[in-house]
């Protein structure tokens, strides 16, 4: 009987343990609660209301498995129009979820609430999230970091620790004045007064020793930094003094691991790296400043900073055994801010761990010009309304078509439910005359036209797109993202784009897979997706001024056949515009 009690026990105990894995395994459903909402925030020795989300800037890191469902309710109690968007997340068959303001959502409105639902499908890494109205992304954004599925492991040696470094701006004053001032007037916004690490400038700036965050390490260790881009309008160069930074992953995707000493990240790009306590026990400085290609404009060209700081050195000194470290930090050597050579580099680098299945046959072969642009003044406005170059109003296109936002409607919802007069859809598959686009750009092609123009996409085709940068205005780097989407960065080169010459360039065995491409100043990028996700997805540069004067567009992707392959209903809670 003995025996038969045991065998009994240990069956229910086997029975247990195979349901606490089978639980561990299983995805989760995260639950959060967003409050928009007004908090004073100190910086550069001044208090501001600032727009944050529950109090907190940087907003809330948000941790997940890859397969887990992210719940978030947003309530708005400020007094803009907000929504979020989830950079990154490629939102299958949710793109209600995906947040850009009239693109796939109206705003919500203040005093309003709207619950985005998503599942992560087979991303893993570094991922973040931001408003997506107006220039409220400034101050609303936090880190969104997908680890792998419980009882999966890193395709790399495991990290003592991690950090997260979230790069952003600061203006001392309201983003939101800053950006309808230059609305108002045609021309350029003011630039930043500083960049931040997590929210806080660093040392380098007034008032601002206090907040400098301290990244922890010791001797011996591999850590994980997990670096972002959350910055407005600018591309920053970013690394560790004394240290090298062993690249594993970009975009919640794993590379081909790779050293260096310096980071370039557009604004939305994400990049993972391992650094190893391999210096004496000191203090070292993270540090970021500007990469600027435009020629002749004004740029943010101070450096932010945060401390990497070796847990031995504290036993060092009597000041360190009093909880005071007085070393002075080593500082890295940044690039100069016109550094095209070293940007270049960096992002020609990348290769997926090994080799993919890149789309090969194309159906849709797109050539899009980028770039910016000046109106002439209207008729009817005064002259301080048109006070960009030459008495203008700054413009920026796409195969010259400046976007305009829908203002009655979201596009996603008339282009589900058939309704007319929001958007067209003739978007141009290629810009409407060929120019030497990086040459000398006759004054004619400086003035685009305008509207909501998007390009239908069948569900599945394989789509290939040339990205050209031009010189009307100025040259410059744009961070293209891609909405709902990842892709495969084929090449990238300087110059006009040769389809005859250039296609030899084409890595078609181990591209990265991106969702943010960094298209060099005077020159061009080609990617690669099949169009498997319907909905409404927006194309457009990362800079916000950017979007602000028009450098977006829409791909309109067709539901495919039965449930799986269609969009779902819109939820309840769905906001209107009206």
């Amino acid at each position: 009987m003995e025996a038969l009690n045991s065998i009994f026990l240990l069956g229910l105990c086997l029975l247990f343990a195979s349901s606490a894995m089978s639980t561990l395994a299983d995805p989760k459903a995260h639950h959060h609660e967003f409050v928009i909402q007004a908090t004073p925030v100190k910086r550069l020795c001044k208090t501001h209301n600032t727009i944050t989300v529950n109090g907190q800037f940087p907003g809330p890191t948000l941790e997940v498995n890859n397969g887990d469902t992210l719940v978030v309710k947003v309530t708005n109690k400020a007094r803009y129009n907000v929504t979020i968007h989830w950079h990154g997340i490629r939102q299958m068959r949710t793109g209600w979820a995906d947040g850009p303001e009239f693109v796939t959502q109206c705003p919500i409105r203040p005093g309003g609430s709207y619950t985005y639902r998503f599942t992560i499908q087979g991303q893993e890494g570094t991922l973040w999230w931001h408003a997506h109205s107006s220039w409220l992304r400034a101050t609303v954004y936090g880190a969104l970091i997908i680890h792998p599925k419980q009882g999966d492991s890193y395709p790399f040696t495991k990290p003592n620790r991690q950090a997260t470094l979230l790069l952003g701006e600061w203006w001392d004053g309201n983003p939101i004045d800053v950006v309808r001032r230059a609305t108002r007037t045609g021309a350029a916004p003011n630039v930043s007064n500083a960049y931040t690490i997590n929210g806080q400038p660093g040392d380098l700036y007034s008032c601002s020793s206090k907040g400098t965050v301290i990244v922890p390490i010791d001797s011996g260790e591999t850590n994980l930094l997990r670096v972002i881009n959350a910055a407005l309008n600018q591309p920053l160069f970013f690394s560790v003094a004394n240290h090298k930074l062993t690249v594993v992953s970009a975009d919640a995707s794993y590379t081909k691991p790779f050293t260096t000493k310096v980071l370039m990240l557009g604004p939305g790009q994400t990049t993972d790296v391992l650094i190893t306590g391999d210096q004496p026990p000191s203090r070292y400085y993270l540090a970021a400043s500007a990469y600027f290609s435009a020629q002749n404009a004004a740029f943010d060209n101070t450096t932010t900073t945060a401390i990497l700081e070796y847990k031995s050195i504290r036993c060092n000194t009597t000041s360190c055994k009093k909880g005071k470290t007085v070393i002075k930090p080593t500082m890295p050597k940044l690039p100069a801010f016109n550094d095209t050579n070293t940007a270049s580099a960096f992002t020609k680098s990348f290769r997926s761990p090994r080799k993919v299945e890149v789309p090969t046959e194309i159906d849709e072969n797109l050539f899009f010009t980028i770039g910016l642009g000046l109106n002439k003044c209207p008729k009817h406005f005064r002259s301080r309304r048109c006070q960009g170059p030459n008495g203008t109003r700054f413009t920026a296109s796409m195969n010259n078509v400046s976007f305009v936002l829908p203002n009655n409607m979201s596009i996603l919802q008339a282009y589900q439910q058939n309704i007319p007069g929001v958007y067209t859809s003739d978007f141009p598959a290629n810009p409407p005359r060929k120019f030497d686009y990086t040459g000398n750009v006759s004054r004619s092609l400086w003035q685009p036209s305008s509207g909501t123009k998007g390009y239908k996409l069948k569900y599945g085709s394989r789509v290939q797109v040339v990205l050209q940068d031009t010189s009307i205005v100025t040259p410059e780097d744009h961070p293209i993202h891609l909405h709902g989407y990842d892709f495969y960065i084929l090449a990238e080169g300087f110059g006009n784009f040769n389809p005859k010459t250039d296609t030899k360039m084409f890595n078609l065995v181990d591209p990265p897979l991106r969702n943010t491409v960094a298209v060099p100043a005077n020159g061009w990028a080609v990617i690669r997706f099949v169009a498997d996700n319907p909905g409404a997805w927006m194309m457009h540069c990362h800079l916000d001024v950017h979007i602000n004067w028009g450098l977006a567009m829409v791909f309109l992707v067709d539901n495919g056949v039965g449930e799986l392959q269609s969009i779902e209903p819109p939820p309840a809670d769905y906001p209107l515009c009206s």
